[in-house]
């Protein structure tokens, strides 16, 4: 009897329960959960590559200033993948929050406007590509609980112990089966990726400019087991999953990027920066 107890209320506690609303009444428009976590995923990112830039001997305010130029890039280019590749109607582009964002398409943009960040002010690239590269798998652990309040991109059906309840599921599947937190795994992942950065920038294993093709190979990884996992609708191509492809892909260069990365020699910390126009590149010791 004891045991059949036992059994029953580890049956009832062991799953992941979904959030009932994904906004909350915040002046006159309600505020999207959603964009809440993208908005402190991007606050964490910021702070932690004031950090690595600091390190480096820059500026640590570059990293403001970049997020200016990155974030709308990379919202406008994640939106732009999401729509194109799921092929919605014009009349759904705007509509942000309700879910929708892809992530090699807010990669592809926001590099692109970091890079000409750089080449403006003047900044040594390879060592603010290696500030960057843990920043941005932190900014997405964070921002991936988004989907949770959505009850969005979940896996299939599974009876493990942190199954996710889903109120409404697809077609085909009951209101009791529960699902593969998918989300959860790439959070998991993406934290694991980012201290797996933080601790490869400061072994200096790797030459400088190399920790952004690490977060974009090991990224790749763990987003092709992911999405394996998942069972939302999505555009195939030959049978298999868009963003399959496009990690695939991302992989392969990064691969190839990689090689012979090893540092040899000393370290090139140490060496001078080019000053930043109206900023100098070494950093007040005063500074946060």
């Amino acid at each position: 009897m004891a045991a059949d107890f036992s059994a029953f209320m580890i049956a009832s506690i062991a799953s992941i329960p979904s959030p009932s609303f994904n906004t909350i009444d915040f002046g006159p428009r309600p505020l999207s959960l959603y964009g809440l976590m993208i908005g402190f995923g991007i606050i964490a990112a910021t702070y932690l590559m004031r950090s690595e830039l600091k390190r480096r001997r820059i500026h640590p305010d570059m990293a403001v200033e970049l997020l200016v130029w990155v974030v709308p890039a990379g919202i406008v280019g994640a939106r732009l993948y999401h729509v194109l590749t799921d092929q919605k109607p014009i009349g759904q582009w705007l509509e942000v929050w309700k879910g929708g964002l892809g992530i090699p398409g807010g990669i592809a943009l926001g590099v692109v406007a970091g890079l000409l960040f750089v080449r403006r002010h003047q900044l040594p690239r390879s060592k603010v590509l290696d500030a960057a590269a843990p920043a941005l798998p932190l900014a997405q652990a964070i921002g991936r609980w988004g989907n949770w309040w959505n009850q969005e991109l979940y896996g299939g059906p599974t009876d493990l112990p942190w199954g996710l309840e889903i109120d409404k599921p697809f077609e085909g599947y009951g209101p009791d089966v529960l699902f593969h937190p998918t989300f959860l795994y790439e959070s998991l992942w993406n934290l694991a990726l980012c201290g797996l950065l933080l601790w490869l920038g400061r072994r200096e294993i790797l030459k400088p400019g190399k920790l952004i093709w690490v977060y974009t190979g090991v990224y790749a990884v763990g987003r092709l087991w992911i999405e394996s996992l998942r069972i939302d609708p999505a555009t195939e191509l030959a049978g298999v999953r868009i963003n399959i492809w496009m990690m695939s892909a991302l992989l392969i260069v990064s691969l190839f990027m990689l090689r012979n990365a090893r540092r040899s020699g000393e370290s090139n910390l140490a060496e001078p920066n080019s000053s930043p126009s109206g900023v100098s590149a070494t950093p007040d010791p005063k500074a946060d």
